[in-house]
């Protein structure tokens, strides 16, 4: 659920002119079978024209211990694509007059500091400055326990406020569960039972539900992190994430929600209109998604060792969606490369090369590095022959020796490259380079 410096990004890395007849599907299958063949991606992606399905794949196992293969029908937890569905549901609420985009949250939250100011739109559009929970210190000791909604709205409230309402844009998953119990609260029904009857139902989304335990005879799949082979990570409780990130689904059935949304099945245009407008980098439960002289529309997530991409092309009617249960590799490439292969556009089908490093090869990167042009510090460590980095306040992330004093964590598209002597370091993703100092 969290927004990260080292987020998925689509931006601007192919060039759109028209909606190809033909799909390089061969060469697509070659990529998803390197990715397979070298452990790099474990999930499954759709692309839709017109809401119509041109090519669907599902590699790796959705279970290692029981060697559970996923199917494309298989359910996927896809984070914070859920606050997408949740934004759905409070403009059909907006529409019924039952609630109004500019008023304010103190009726139902009023010991919620700056409760009076906060309005639903800016829980939509993350303006609201409510402290978000999963950026706690100790979130992840009790991720995976059940909670109230009592203790959720006791651990928003202790999280405060961390700029005035409207004043700016920062990303919050408690916007989203505030969103959540106020749905609840105006429908009088429970969020699995209004994202059913007003969305999954009358779209015929099979697949998408509010997810409880995961259910391998549902055939939904665990999630898997990578260090020297996959390792299952624990789940974490759905009690918590609500509209924030609580939904499982399939790439088909994300492609067919966000066609239906664009196409104006769910709610009005101007509603749409409203849910698309970008401020600071928001919309309401959207981001934008451009590629070059193309506007695209969509949303990311992480949930676990879960994770997801949706983004809609409206001019084309194009739809792309990814999800993962375990990957070495950017979903942003993946993505890139299926619209590239659709759109006639040349990509390539990538090599993986790692060099070999001993424990004691490591010591010298060690340390905690500064930078004057980022505000987050990289703290470099160690676990065996595996380095580690993380930025202040996020997880960290294992990282593979691809050239000598050269580290890669492929599946943000972060690159690290050493300079041990001078205790430098520079990092490299999206196109920025960075340069940190040890301190």
């Amino acid at each position: 659920m969290q927004k990260n410096v080292f987020a998925l990004l689509i931006a601007g890395l192919v060039t759109l002119c028209g909606v190809a007849q033909q799909i390089d599907s061969v060469k697509l299958d070659s990529l998803f079978n390197t990715l397979e063949a070298n452990d790099r991606f474990m999930g499954s992606l759709a692309l839709s024209h017109e809401g119509q399905t041109i090519y669907a794949k599902a590699i790796g196992y959705r279970d290692i211990k029981n060697t559970l293969r996923p199917t494309t029908d298989t359910k996927y937890r896809v984070g914070s694509i859920t606050k997408m569905f949740t934004s759905v549901l409070v403009f059909k609420t907006v529409e019924a007059g039952k609630l109004k985009l500019d008023q304010t949250i103190d009726t139902y939250f009023p010991k919620i500091k700056n409760s009076d100011q906060i309005t639903i739109a800016n829980l939509l559009n993350h303006r609201s400055g409510i402290h978000s929970f999963t950026s706690r210190a100790d979130y992840q000791e009790w991720e995976t326990e059940p909670k109230t909604r009592a203790e959720l709205l006791e651990i928003i409230r202790d999280g405060g406020s961390v700029f005035e309402p409207n004043s700016k844009a920062e990303y919050s998953n408690s916007n989203y569960v505030l969103l959540t119990f106020i749905l609840e609260d105006i429908l009088k029904k429970p969020y699995s039972e209004l994202i059913s009857e007003k969305i999954a139902l009358p779209l015929g989304l099979k697949n998408t539900y509010v997810g409880d335990s995961i259910n391998l005879n549902r055939n939904e799949a665990h999630s898997y992190t990578y260090l020297k082979d996959w390792e299952r990570k624990d789940e974490t409780h759905m009690s918590i994430p609500l509209g924030a990130g609580a939904l499982v689904s399939t790439p088909t059935d994300l492609n067919m929600f966000i066609h239906a949304l664009f196409s104006g099945a769910l709610i009005s245009k101007e509603s749409l209109d409203q849910m698309k407008t970008i401020s600071d980098g928001y919309g309401m439960g959207i981001f934008p998604v451009p590629f070059h002289n193309k506007n695209g529309y969509g949303h990311n997530g992480g949930i676990d060792r879960f994770t997801s991409v949706l983004g809609y092309f409206p001019e084309d009617k194009v739809a792309v969606a990814l999800t993962s249960n375990g990957n070495r590799y950017a979903n942003n490439s993946i993505i890139i490369a299926v619209l590239s292969a659709h759109y006639g556009k040349p990509f390539e089908i990538p090599t993986f090369t790692t060099i070999k490093v001993q424990s004691k090869d490591l010591d010298k990167y060690l340390g905690v590095y500064a930078s004057e042009q980022l505000s987050l510090k990289i703290t470099i460590t160690k676990d065996g022959d595996i380095l580690f980095g993380q930025a202040t306040g996020q997880p960290s992330f294992a990282m593979e020796a691809v050239e000598k004093d050269i580290f890669e964590f492929a599946q943000a598209g972060v690159r690290l490259e050493f300079t041990p002597d001078e205790k430098t370091m520079i990092l490299k993703q999206a196109g920025g380079v960075y340069h940190y100092k040890m301190e």
